[in-house]
């Protein structure tokens, strides 16, 4: 195929040369009724791409048959049989996928470190969750993905499970075995679904982890907002083998949004087959010495593979992903997050009790990487301001694996009442209690509550950890499912 088009921008550009007076949403009319208070800050532009795909960009039987063209060139281009866009990001993805593999009451194998969306994904859906448990590093403080032994002997105990799941890479770049798991899953004859959301920019260059498809994967799910240059909520899933069927999978995926965000995937792709592995060359080598400059900064380090890789750790890190580790500061990466932030205009990623982390992508070059070295030599001038730091209580393994009591979709539909914090131990959680970001859940609906994990999460709120699903802000009660 020719890798040069871009069909979704190639039919915008049409419709904007010769544009057609629509009697279809969106209700705005391509910024026309939009309030100009909205255009000032939004621009006009945003509005005026705002196109249906099907009786827009394309006739009411989509005869021109633009969006599959679009997936169809994406999927060349990364090596998958099948490629569908979706928006609502991987959230919804994911969800699809799920869907494709497992319905209600039957099993799934699934990484504990699973995004909360997939938790979800759960509760719509009432699949039977069975929890694979994360490789646990107990000095950092810190899960890997699960490796491909305990896949193995989770389908061993549930050999009726549908498939797997496993997100990989995670949100602080750290790889699965996906190769091994794969192998494992399909041994049995089950699929592999990988929530690969931090993993977008990983098929364009070799130096970078291998991606989900190379390794096996039957379903991967990208979130090319995350690491890409689409806009946010743009997703795509790839498929590969005989596993799933297409037509489940995309029955499954319900195409809201706008035909920009679509635009947008189309873009990407192009500009990946073209210039990928340049412009990640460039990131990587950027990354190189972003991590060199801030290892030189007294009491910061940068973690690397030889931290996080290795036997029962991970099998592999993105280097793209830039973790620090503060503790030497004596603060919080809560406190250092919030610092960087209100003195140096700096947003970073991970934010955790020890941790924070920035995100680089081919956007990056030496101005920002220079503002972030700037604003991380201010933040060690000022580490004596943000002490002493509130301490987070972090459980160890046996005590943060929670019993999961019911089905998420049974405590989360079923009677609830909100009892004190100080009461909640012993009792089935109807919420999700997620630390964000990452946005890897504590508590999921269904999980008996013990003492070590609440007071983990009172205490990560004391120091200022953000907890945005709960239906108490503040955490001073919890929600429980009636009478247990």
């Amino acid at each position: 195929m020719d890798q040069s088009r871009a069909p979704v921008i190639e039919a915008l550009a049409a419709f904007h040369a010769n544009p057609l007076t629509v009697f279809t949403p969106p209700g705005h009319k391509q910024g026309r009724g939009a309030d100009p208070r909205v255009l000032e800050v939004l621009g006009a532009d945003v509005f005026r791409s705002d196109v249906l795909a099907s009786g827009g960009l394309d006739d009411r039987t989509d005869s021109r048959g633009i969006l599959p063209h679009a997936q169809a060139l994406m999927a060349e281009a990364v090596g998958a049989e099948h490629t569908f866009f979706s928006t609502c990001g991987s959230s919804l993805s994911v969800k699809a996928a799920m869907l494709s593999a497992a319905g209600p009451h039957e099993e799934l194998l699934i990484g504990r470190d699973a995004h909360k969306s997939v938790v979800a994904g759960l509760i719509l859906a009432g699949i039977r969750p069975v929890w694979v448990d994360p490789s646990w590093d107990a000095g950092l403080h810190l899960a890997h993905p699960p490796r491909p032994e305990a896949f193995r002997a989770a389908l061993e105990r549930h050999p009726d499970a549908k498939g797997a799941l496993v997100t990989s890479p995670t949100p602080y770049g750290t790889c699965a075995d996906l190769a091994g798991i794969a192998e494992v899953c399909h041994a049995a004859g089950k699929p592999l679904i990988v929530d690969e959301a931090w993993g977008a920019h990983l098929p364009f260059h070799p130096d970078l982890p291998q991606w989900a498809m190379d390794a096996g994967a039957d379903v991967c799910v990208t979130s090319v907002h995350k690491m890409g240059s689409a806009l946010e909520q743009s997703s795509v899933f790839h498929l590969q083998g005989d596993l799933v069927a297409p037509d489940a999978l995309k029955q499954r995926e319900d195409l809201l949004g706008t035909t920009m965000i679509y635009a947008a995937l189309d873009g990407w792709r192009r500009q990946m087959v073209q210039h990928g592995h340049e412009l990640f060359g460039a990131a990587l080598a950027l990354a190189a010495d972003v991590r060199e400059r801030i290892e030189a900064l007294d009491g910061l380090h940068v973690h690397g593979r030889d931290d996080f890789c290795g036997p029962r750790l991970a099998a592999d890190l993105d280097p793209l992903q830039v973790i620090v580790d503060v503790s030497g500061l004596g603060t919080t990466g809560y406190r250092a997050g919030d610092w960087l932030r209100s003195y140096h205009q700096l947003t970073l990623h991970v934010c955790d009790h020890r941790r924070i982390s920035a995100q680089l992508t081919h956007a990056d070059d030496a101005t920002t990487a220079d503002a972030l070295l700037r604003g991380l030599r201010g933040l060690v001038a000022a580490a004596p301001t943000l002490r002493p730091a509130a301490p987070v209580h972090v459980p160890d393994p046996g005590e943060l694996r929670l019993e999961q009591a019911a089905l998420p979709r049974d405590a989360f539909f079923g009677p609830t009442e909100q009892v004190p914090l100080e009461k909640a131990s012993g009792r089935t959680a109807a919420e999700m209690l997620t630390p964000y970001p990452p946005g890897i859940p504590a508590v999921l609906p269904g999980e008996r509550l013990n003492d070590a994990v609440l007071d983990y999460l009172r205490t990560g709120l004391e120091a200022g950890m953000l907890v945005p699903d709960s239906a108490d802000p503040d955490l001073a009660t919890v929600k429980v499912a009636r009478g247990t």
